[in-house]
């Protein structure tokens, strides 16, 4: 489990994030940012909310302090997600705070900025059944923003929009999955720190959704798979 301490800016603000293997929780409170993540797969359940409560320790405040929480709305994990969009759920209903979903691809996009200077991403995550979720981010004032939309296609029917001229970072478990991705162009590079998403790299995208007035009540929860019904009926057992 690795944990960190480092300086931001002000709206108290808790993230969650089980949407892969990693396990991972971030608050950010007067001008601190407190963290903590584990790779522990089949363990969310178990981890996430002691988790919450030794940021909260670390950072010496409590729940009743909190004033938005952020957290990973997917893709990724259908399991992970429901954990982490559930936990969600009751703590904001219990505090009667506000809730913002932040993309796991955006998280990812966002640590390539942030940690390597990234200046366009391609993120994917392996989502099984041959294919991959998948999406492409630009740095804008230092945020990631999306390029046209996230998708779930097989990884020949990825296609880039990025600037083939200019590197690009790539984000996620789906080059390790599918390394023919990253021969898309010869530009390409693989950002390791990036593998995974991290509730410390949602706390600025929520920061800057909150005051685009992206924040939702709890009761519009949104959670976003990707794959439609007619997918998930593909699965082993679904019908």
């Amino acid at each position: 489990m690795t944990q960190d301490v480092q300086k931001e800016t002000s709206l108290t603000i808790l993230a969650l994030d089980t949407s892969t293997e990693s396990c991972s929780v971030a608050l950010m409170t007067d001008g601190s940012t407190y963290q903590q993540q584990v790779d522990a797969p089949r363990e969310h359940s178990q981890r996430l909310l002691p988790m919450v409560d030794s940021v909260l320790k670390q950072a010496q405040v409590s729940l009743k302090d909190i004033e938005l929480i952020a957290y990973g709305r997917g893709p990724g994990s259908f399991t992970g997600i429901r954990i982490c969009t559930s936990m969600t759920q009751g703590l904001a209903l219990g505090l009667n705070v506000p809730v913002i979903g932040i993309s796991t691809l955006a998280a990812m996009a966002q640590i390539a900025i942030t940690e390597e200077g990234a200046k366009q991403v391609l993120c994917a995550i392996d989502a099984r059944m041959g294919e991959v979720y998948w999406g492409q981010f630009i740095d804008v004032n230092g945020m990631a923003t999306l390029v046209g939309e996230e998708r779930v296609s097989r990884p020949e029917e990825v296609t880039m929009q990025l600037d083939a001229a200019v590197s690009i970072y790539c984000a996620g478990t789906g080059f390790d999955a599918y390394p023919e991705l990253l021969s898309l162009t010869d530009k390409m590079s693989l950002c390791e720190q990036a593998k995974f998403p991290k509730a410390s790299a949602m706390l600025a995208l929520a920061q800057m959704g909150y005051q685009q007035g992206d924040a939702t009540s709890v009761d519009e929860l949104a959670p976003v798979y990707l794959r439609d019904t007619v997918t998930w009926k593909k699965l082993p057992g679904r019908e």
